[in-house]
């Protein structure tokens, strides 16, 4: 009985000096404690903002950052304890001149708020000068963020972090479509225990996914800097509206290099006026593509047996199509012509003479077999559906403007697939952009992509390849730009851009479009440029096929691709 009296004493003891010291604490103490958790309230190291990395790669395997961490400071103030805002402005101001005086007032004037952000992003020497003023009520706090090396490279392909309403992550690029595998513990919570006690600050609570993990890029941070720079020159030179590209390897479908002028910093997106600057024309707009599209018309009827490069018509400028007719760009004659010709002089009536030979259902099955009636299903976000439904009208003349690349839309990146089966032997291939994932864990996981469908024969491939080639060396800008002892298949396209007001087409507005492989019979790249909407010249024979040469010469030497011929 005597030790359950002394047991029941001890109890009670205990009791009575936790109380006492909670009143302590809570009541006497009360405001020494609040003034710690004021001064406490911060990200502490371990919930600092954090994501996976994306990386670019050299040619050599070599890995660089396109979109990382960097770490630094962000100083923040107690406006309830701040006695002189004009003499803090004025300190700290003098250490970053562009500190925003108006912005400042307005948050020092938040007297009820006991944490008030002044700036972030500060490098780790100002913030050590901020410091050092010791200003009482100010404090400089460890801050990390997502930083991108390159500035404006690849924007497009990488694209940004940003609030959608309260949740924060990818929002465009590769970071929107990683989003699952590059996202973090990115909840970076002010209040620690303190806070939680005395300023009734809501828990944050942290996701955790077992998928979080690093992405390794097919980008190659050399070619896409060069191909960016003559994208910029084609723009600037025509005063286009915009101007993209993209570098592929047909075979594989990695894709190198791909890229948008105008382009934005993602480091300071914020800056950009339109929202429209972030998303990428290559993948989430569709075109009517133009004469691109007469390679893949003659190589389906030279596959379905109905024509061969020899094949012949009596070309008179037009051709009659029901009660329609289908015209030339120049509406000129050239009498009899081949199908080689066809290609050479980029004729509306041969390609739309090829439709007939072969029937206009056999037609669209091949084009729809290149893929341009779905998507591509590349790893970017938003990827736009074709509008096709003009190959299932009954009526010829849809299909016959659909022979060069007029009455149907599509996207640049399902043109570059089409086009690659021609370069490859025939099959489909995945364009994609991430070829390795690492996870957090230590694993690894390649990215490979079985073998798409065969969508013309090897035979068919080769020709095709062959009348192309002929098309460089004798007729694009007359031969001017071949290459010598390297074989390049290549075709320009010069499309009428659709008046969304009034129907029918623009006369003076244009989409120009060009693409190539190269060496032609075993290509390591294709390249595919568009500009849209260039002012002051009408063909793209006038603007695009030196700067294509360009990027085909630098791939050569820099990847010390050999002569073919």
């Amino acid at each position: 009985m005597l030790k359950i009296r002394f047991l029941f004493s001890a109890i009670v003891v205990c009791v009575i000096i936790l109380i006492s010291r909670l009143y302590m604490v809570q009541i006497l103490d009360a405001q020494t404690y609040t003034d710690i958790a004021e001064r406490q309230h911060t990200r502490p190291t371990s919930n600092l903002f954090t994501r996976g990395t994306i990386f670019f790669q050299k040619k050599d395997g070599t890995r660089i950052s396109g979109a990382t961490l960097q770490t630094g400071y962000l100083a923040a103030m107690n406006p309830s304890k701040l006695e002189s805002p004009e003499n803090v402005y004025t300190q700290i101001s003098a250490i970053i001149p562009t500190l925003n005086r108006e912005l400042f007032f307005a948050r020092a004037g938040k007297t009820y708020d006991p944490y008030e952000e002044i700036v972030k992003r500060l490098s780790t020497e100002v913030g050590e000068r901020i410091a050092a003023l010791a200003i009482p009520a100010v404090n400089v706090y460890k801050e990390r963020w997502r930083f991108y090396p390159g500035e404006r490279m690849a924007s497009h392909t990488l694209g940004i972090i940003a609030y959608q309403g309260d949740n924060f992550g990818g929002r465009y690029g590769l970071e929107r479509y990683y989003e699952d595998m590059l996202r973090r513990d990115t909840q970076a919570s002010y209040a620690n225990f303190f806070v939680e006690i005395f300023l009734n600050i809501k828990d944050r609570i942290a996701r955790s996914d077992t998928a979080e993990a690093d992405i390794v890029t097919t980008i190659e941070p050399s070619v896409q800097a060069f191909f960016e720079r003559e994208l910029e020159q084609i723009n600037t030179s025509w005063s286009s509206d915009y101007t993209g590209g993209i570098v592929i390897d047909p075979t594989t479908g990695e894709i190198v290099a791909l890229a948008m002028y105008p382009s934005f910093d993602p480091n300071n997106f914020q800056a950009e006026k339109n929202s429209a600057i972030f998303s990428n024309p290559l993948v989430e707009n569709v075109y009517e593509m133009g004469s691109i599209i007469k390679p893949l018309t003659i190589a389906a009827g030279i596959d379905a047996g109905a024509i061969t490069p020899t094949t012949t018509y009596t070309d008179n400028g037009f051709l009659k199509i029901g009660i329609e007719t289908v015209s030339n760009y120049d509406r000129v004659g050239r009498g009899v012509v081949s199908m080689q010709e066809v290609l050479n002089q980029s004729l509306n009536t041969g390609v739309a003479f090829a439709v007939q030979k072969m029937g206009k259902d056999t037609f669209s099955k091949y084009i729809l077999n290149f893929g341009l009636g779905e998507k591509t299903g590349i790893d970017l976000p938003n990827e736009a559906a074709p509008l096709v439904q003009n190959l299932q009208s009954p009526r010829d003349i849809e299909h016959a403007t659909a022979s060069f690349g007029q009455g149907i839309a599509v996207s640049p990146v399902a043109v570059v697939r089409a086009l690659s089966s021609l370069a490859n032997g025939g099959t489909l291939i995945t364009p994609h952009l991430v070829s390795e994932i690492e996870y957090i864990s230590g694993a690894r996981k390649k990215i490979e992509f079985p073998k798409g469908r065969q969508v013309i024969s090897p035979q068919t491939s080769e020709t095709i390849s062959r009348m192309l080639i002929q098309t460089v060396d004798s007729s694009i800008i007359e031969g001017k730009i071949k290459i010598p002892n390297y074989s390049v298949a290549a075709k320009t396209g010069t499309a009428q851009i659709a008046n969304p007001n009034g129907g029918g087409y623009y006369n003076d507005r244009f989409l120009h479009s060009f693409f190539g492989y190269f060496p032609a019979y075993d290509p390591e790249f294709l390249v595919f440029l568009f500009t849209y909407h260039p002012k002051g010249v009408r063909f793209s024979s006038e603007t695009l096929p030196v700067p294509f040469m360009n990027i085909a010469k630098y791939l050569i030497n820099y990847y010390e691709i050999p002569p073919d011929r």
